[in-house]
């Protein structure tokens, strides 16, 4: 089982934007000190729900503190980039780091993003296949060009070619965020792992594992392809020595990021959003995920992974919103709870 921290550098009321990135930044050295396998890097633009509005430039900069922690994206979002672009930078991040990058890309969403970057609502609506399709060909082959809806030009060599240093791998993995049925087979028939989120617990992920399985064999990908795919679990995790005091952590500290984060993304074209109460919804996140002793997550986290077939995670630790708690969250996921999950 490998077991990586989820950071979204939120914002908590009362904190400064750079005091939420140098508390992500933090998190995840600590993360390697610790012993955690992975670091997953959310991306969000003009929200304080997540201050972080380039995840591979962050991870970049993390590659660099560490020596031995994957670093991935969750997620980079495709339809307000260039694929070419986040190709480049992807491969880039996987020759220098020596393999240590993971490429996770979603849609987002009908957010005033599409406006800004002057991609357009279409981008989201519709283009997420072309342009996933456009990404992976340019991390795996030597030479790529585009006839499609959106994208067009000529074929161009590519530089650097990922797959060069490392033969042994072909390009970086690419992992897609999956929230529906129709994302789910997008993933499966080009054999792309899954990630899955925060907000769904263990019997809706085991049913789109399933999903994802179908679709994968109906499209003819290889059954060792299906067996090793190393789909991602997001979750919540907050430690304490009583299951009250880590509940009563996140209940207090959680609400208000989410009320003023959620609250302020802005949809391109002014259709009706709803937000889920802030309360509730971190309610429902402490008893989905391993938030307790740290016994209770251990069998929570292999729980999930007997239900689900899933491996990895992406735990996110900085619901406390306090750096110093954040690192101690950490740092006691790494000794009393991962020596008992290997």
């Amino acid at each position: 089982m490998r077991v990586g921290s989820f950071v979204l550098a939120a914002q908590f009321p009362g904190q400064g934007q750079g005091e939420a990135l140098h508390r992500a930044v933090r998190s995840a050295e600590v993360a390697e000190e610790s012993g955690l396998d992975s670091v997953w890097l959310a991306e969000h633009h003009f929200v304080p729900y997540g201050t972080c509005p380039s995840a591979v430039t962050l991870a970049a900069l993390l590659l660099g503190r560490t020596r031995r922690l994957r670093v991935g994206t969750a997620v980079s979002v495709l339809p307000t980039v260039h694929p070419v672009a986040l190709g480049e930078q992807a491969a880039l991040l996987h020759l220098t780091s020596g393999g240590r990058f993971s490429l996770g890309v979603g849609r987002g969403g009908p957010w005033v993003d599409l406006e800004v970057f002057g991609s357009g609502l279409a981008a989201y609506e519709s283009g997420f296949p072309e342009s996933l399709d456009l990404l992976v060909r340019w991390l795996r082959d030597p030479s790529v060009g585009a006839d499609g809806e959106r994208f067009r030009f000529r074929e161009v060599p590519v530089v650097p070619r990922p797959s060069e240093a490392l033969t042994d791998v072909a390009g970086p993995e690419v992992v897609v965020a999956c929230t529906s049925p129709a994302s789910v087979r997008l993933a499966a028939e080009r054999g792309l792992p899954m990630l899955l989120g925060m907000h769904v617990g263990d019997e809706e992920k085991a049913e789109m594992v399933a999903l994802w399985r179908q679709h994968a064999r109906a499209a003819g990908r290889p059954a060792a392809e299906i067996r090793g795919a190393g789909h991602v679990s997001a979750g919540v995790c907050q430690i304490a020595d009583r299951r009250t005091d880590a509940v009563e952590t996140l209940v207090k500290a959680m609400p208000g990021w989410l009320r003023q984060g959620l609250d302020a993304h802005v949809t391109v074209d002014g259709r009706a959003r709803g937000m889920r109460d802030p309360v509730a919804y971190t309610e429902l996140l402490c008893g989905l995920h391993p938030v307790g002793t740290p016994r209770l997550c251990v069998d929570r986290l292999a729980a999930t992974s007997e239900r689900t077939g899933i491996s990895r995670f992406a735990l996110l630790v900085e619901g406390s919103g306090d750096l110093a708690a954040t690192e101690e969250n950490v740092r006691r996921l790494g000794s009393e709870v991962l020596p008992h999950l290997r």
